[in-house]
């Protein structure tokens, strides 16, 4: 092969490779773009239910530390309520999906197209939170209202809880009926020995 037949194979494989470099750079670009459209149109639909939530934010104290209430930014956008909960798009970019993330791992609280249901879920959340925090500072952490936080479909159990001295009393009691108990039953299976071994006594 003749040298200019090699320079112009060369000249043909550099065009080559620099055609499926802007090919890879204009379809990088195209993802890019449809990132930020999708980004976007969720961070505008996050803004509506921060709008429409707003007068229920308004109301919570300043000094109330337990919320964020802010919009965050990057890939998936989402409406952060407090530090384990926020509000972010399904994957249709439409629906709403108001999330929790427990110790069992996260929890779908709400989830709808429209944002009155989901708004009006968060704003129960709130307030149970608030209430929660209440009786915490009181002294008391069991619920201010009966079945709080339980979901549709669940029974409650009230549980009695007995502490203290009284407690104490009542389980010595027990024991000390128990002992006596044993000691009658010990004497009575022992008494025919007994009379016969006092009845042989010279």
């Amino acid at each position: 092969m003749s040298e200019k037949a090699e320079s112009q194979e060369s000249a043909a494989q550099a065009r080559r490779l620099t055609e499926i470099i802007r090919e890879v750079k204009n379809a990088a670009a195209d993802r890019d773009d449809v990132v930020v459209e999708l980004r976007e149109a969720s961070h505008t639909r996050l803004e509506l239910m921060a709008a429409e939530l707003a007068p229920f934010f308004a109301q919570v104290p300043a000094d109330m530390d337990l919320f964020d209430f802010t919009i965050s930014s990057g890939l998936q956008p989402r409406l952060w309520i407090d530090a384990i909960s926020h509000v972010a798009m399904a994957r249709d970019r439409r629906t709403y999906r108001f999330v929790k993330d427990t110790r069992a791992g996260r929890v779908v609280l709400a989830e709808d197209t429209a944002i009155k249901p989901v708004a009006d879920q968060v704003a129960r959340y709130v307030a149970e939170r608030m209430i929660e925090r209440e009786r915490l500072m009181e002294g008391s952490a069991e619920p201010a209202i009966p079945g709080l936080n339980m979901r549709e479909g669940e029974e409650e159990t009230t549980i009695v809880r007995r502490g203290g001295w009284p407690a104490f009393l009542s389980g010595l009691g027990l024991v000390a009926a128990g002992a006596l108990v044993g000691l009658i039953a010990s004497v009575m299976a022992l008494w025919d020995r007994l009379m016969t071994s006092f009845g042989s006594a010279p």
